[in-house]
């Protein structure tokens, strides 16, 4: 099923290689926002909204939202177009082909890390037409490619990414909140979005122990809006700071939520007050998965850097400012192909700071 073969390709460093049994993740909050949709919300209510995902981002990068105001009924229209696509033949899903020039689109051979990752993906813009981009020098051309005769697809997408972005900025409004920024400090970012929607499909892998759905990894963008089946398979690596010694636990499946990962962006603007969490997909070989993450992306004209609220002489910035257009750009022509070096990272920005 997905088409795929177990070869070379596919297997990952010994030190990388899941281990049998992963031990489930305790201590991840689950946060009813619930409050922000309701009547009678009071100030001290968000506050203390504010407050959990404030925790969240500093303990873990990562939490579970229920109570989120995103209809069930668009989520299932989504899920069910996503099942749709993968069951079609290769031959429909190859019509719609990404490309390293055209990044979205079905595409079966990404790489994380270097490693060839078991899944196929089929990655869109929220928008038609989408986010301006430049198509000189090799620029990414963001268009999409909707497959065709699949009645009722791209609706079911596009009112999903709606919902998506709603939730998005409720969000980013917490954390701005967290951070005792103004509500909206972060949304002018925003303005453009390079933000993208992908239907991941995990098949069933007859080497569970050699290969990873996705390889380790954080996410470079703001903010990660994961829908996950019940399957299960979204594995996160607890911190050595925090007493975790660096172990991998389960983000179980919790019905009717959804996993918020805090990106790259977010630990940037904060000035390591928050860390994206390294994370990782792990496969079976009984049983496929399916997962859509949103990842909520500023405009790609947008220079990233520590806000200044957040930096003083005696917390000067951590990082040198960067271009989120020329890093989004490296990192998706990565995923075509084995690098002889590492990825571009957020590390590769990281001041030096010298004590006096």
């Amino acid at each position: 099923m997905g088409g795929l073969t177990m070869e070379q390709a596919f297997v990952q460093a010994p030190e990388h290689r899941p281990k049998p049994t992963v031990t489930e993740a305790t201590g991840i909050l689950v946060i009813d926002l619930s409050p922000l949709t309701a009547s009678d919300t009071d100030a001290a209510a968000v506050d203390a909204l504010a407050a959990e995902v404030g925790a969240a981002s500093r303990d873990w990068g990562f939490f579970v939202v229920v109570g989120h105001g995103v209809p069930a009924e668009t989520v299932a229209r989504a899920t069910a177009a996503q099942r749709a696509f993968f069951a079609l033949p290769a031959e429909r899903k190859a019509a719609v082909r990404r490309s390293e020039a055209e990044p979205l689109g079905y595409y079966e051979s990404e790489h994380t890390k270097n490693v060839r990752d078991w899944k196929e993906v089929f990655d869109l813009v929220p928008r038609d037409p989408p986010p301006p981009a430049a198509v000189a020098d090799g620029e990414l051309v963001f268009k999409n490619k909707w497959p065709q005769d699949l009645p009722g697809f791209r609706e079911a997408l596009e009112e999903y990414a709606a919902a998506m972005e709603e939730l998005s900025f409720k969000l980013l409004e917490l954390i701005a909140r967290s951070l005792k920024l103004r509500p909206d400090r972060l949304h002018g970012f925003f303005k453009d979005q390079t933000t993208f929607i992908r239907l991941n499909h995990y098949p069933p892998c007859p080497s569970p122990d050699l290969a990873l759905g996705v390889g380790r990894h954080k996410d470079a963008g703001a903010l990660t809006i994961l829908y996950q089946d019940e399957v299960g398979g979204l594995d996160v690596r607890r911190r050595s700071s925090d007493g975790g010694g660096g172990e991998w636990v389960r983000v179980r499946p919790v019905p009717e939520s959804f996993v918020i990962n805090v990106g790259d962006l977010v630990q940037v603007w904060s000035n390591d007050r928050y860390e994206s969490a390294e994370h990782r997909v792990s496969v079976n070989s009984a049983r496929e998965r399916f997962s859509m993450p949103y990842f909520f992306n500023p405009a790609s004209y947008t220079m990233v850097e520590p806000v200044e609220e957040l930096v003083s002489d005696d917390d000067p910035p951590r990082y040198d400012a960067y271009s989120w257009g020329e890093f989004f750009s490296t990192r998706k022509n990565s995923n075509f192909k084995k690098l002889s070096v590492e990825n571009i990272q957020i590390a590769h920005f990281k001041k030096t700071l010298v004590l006096a």
